[in-house]
């Protein structure tokens, strides 16, 4: 009986996510069908497709396929929203990728509006100096003074990432600030089938969500696969260095294979404590201890990266 109620209740989740999605965006999933094809904009306005590159696994896949023709229509542009506070790893891959995109005729633009790290340390400079409550956004992990424990707001996804894209979308098409946008823009996010939990619809009026990796039924290791039989290199874990959402692997693999990101966690963990605006005391590590005191499970011999990706996307 449990075994049922469990099997429905995945079902009714699956249908209300998939619910989620435009009537013109139907793939194969679960037995559900959508079409995959984006919706044309109306008034003799062209359609705009873009993608939401975040330069992880699946939004470089999902790039390099539309290159190669495989998912249609050709995108328009690729954006990537830069925190300022990716691994170097990132960077250089993002490099490549520009260049390789290119080949295709498809143009990758960065934007950035602000630096998440340095934002992050004039806050708890401000806070030292001043005494006054400085502004931070990271969902630190946080010991309240009862010795409960919690999360403090979340607001870096959409600070840092989904609005300088939107807001490159719109010089893209010629507006200013607040001007009412007349095209249909179809924005491709580079989620799989392991992660539809992820999927949601966009909040603005003048664009759609598109998944294409979703209506090819790909998940993250088919991704992997697609890259390899290309000849591609793996693309590295895209997400911000000093994220509390990281799991012990990924900590893990920066503390031995990237130092200098480990060194700038570390002293992120510890500069953070000087935040007294939040309710309880921070720490990047999920278990609220300093980040260079918890144990990560050193002799493991594998590990496992698989749910650590921000792809521009982390919390949405």
């Amino acid at each position: 009986m449990k075994a049922k109620k469990s099997s429905k209740m995945e079902l009714r989740k699956s249908v209300e996510i998939i619910g989620c999605l435009p009537a013109s965006s139907r793939a194969l999933v679960g037995g559900l069908y959508w079409s995959g094809m984006p919706e044309e904009a109306g008034g003799g306005r062209k359609a705009m497709n873009i993608i939401s590159l975040g330069a992880g696994v699946q939004s470089t896949t999902m790039l390099l396929m539309a290159a190669h023709g495989e998912i249609t229509p050709k995108p328009d542009y690729a954006i990537f929203a830069d925190t300022g506070w990716e691994p170097k790893k990132v960077y250089q891959h993002l490099e490549w990728l520009k260049k390789e995109a290119a080949k295709f005729g498809i143009k990758v633009i960065v934007t950035q509006e602000k630096n998440i790290k340095d934002d992050l340390l004039f806050a708890i400079n401000s806070e030292s100096k001043t005494g006054k409550a400085g502004f931070t956004n990271l969902p630190f992990h946080l010991i309240n003074k009862d010795g409960t424990r919690g999360m403090a707001k979340r607001q870096c996804t959409a600070e840092y990432k989904i609005r300088p894209i939107q807001k490159k979308i719109r010089e893209l098409l010629g507006y200013k600030p607040r001007q009412r946008i007349k095209e249909k823009v179809t924005l491709w996010m580079g989620i799989s089938t392991d992660e539809i939990q992820r999927v949601k619809p966009s909040r603005e009026k003048w664009i759609e969500h598109r998944w294409p990796l979703i209506e090819k039924r790909m998940n993250r290791l088919d991704c992997l696969s697609w890259m390899e039989r290309k000849g591609y290199p793996q693309p590295p874990k895209s997400s911000c260095v000093g994220c509390p959402f990281h799991n012990d692997a990924l900590w893990l693999d920066m503390k031995l294979n990237d130092k200098e990101a480990w060194e700038e966690a570390v002293e992120m963990d510890r500069a953070i404590k000087k935040l007294h605006r939040l309710k309880g005391k921070p720490y990047l590590h999920g278990s609220c201890q300093p980040l260079d005191e918890v144990y990560l499970h050193e002799n493991q011999i594998t590990i496992d990266l698989f749910d650590n990706e921000c792809e521009g996307m982390c919390g949405v």
